[in-house]
């Protein structure tokens, strides 16, 4: 069994503890709850014949108040990217965010998820900005913790990601 630390990373309020209770609990709730620290959670999943221990830890709110701690990220095979499409600025911390993440565990895998899908109407984000990241080789996946859509599919996609590169070198 594999065993892999990922990290749920953006600004706050784009549905990062909701993507984690949504795909490991199967619920939601419309309560906000603000994440202080760090929240752990553990689940695991069938890839491709292999089981993957998922470590998930959601960090609170990157913003004006709070910067991201770089000893969060320490330890990290991945990390999943949140911005809420309702909302343009938040692509912009998340942006930010990623920057620092690269700088603190280097190049690994991640996904960046457009949360709030479900929201279409109130959509912010320009598809522009979107192939602009596509054109640079990120994987952007559009998420509704509120319905499930593409929750489980985004996680899977993460740890698929991380478990590649271990098994094209040969080892685990």
């Amino acid at each position: 069994m594999i065993q892999k630390k990922i990290c749920l990373l953006g600004g706050s309020g784009v549905g990062k503890t909701s993507l984690v209770s949504q795909f490991v609990h199967s619920i939601f709730s419309d309560k906000y709850l603000t994440t202080v620290g760090v929240k752990i959670d553990k689940k695991s999943l069938d890839l491709d014949s292999e089981r993957v221990d998922l470590v998930i830890w959601d960090i609170y709110g990157h913003d004006d108040f709070q910067k991201l701690r770089s000893s969060y990220l320490r330890g990290a095979s991945g990390y999943l990217l949140v911005a809420d499409g309702t909302r343009a600025a938040t692509l912009e911390t998340a942006l930010e965010v990623q920057h620092l993440a690269y700088e603190t565990i280097g190049e690994v895998p991640f996904v960046l998820l457009l949360n709030k899908a479900d929201l279409e109407e109130d959509w912010q984000i320009p598809e522009t900005a979107i192939h602009e990241l596509v054109g640079l080789g990120w994987q952007v996946i559009e998420t509704s913790a509120k319905t499930g859509e593409k929750v489980d599919a985004a996680f899977a996609s993460l740890g698929r990601a991380m478990v590649a590169p271990a098994r094209e070198n040969g080892h685990e």
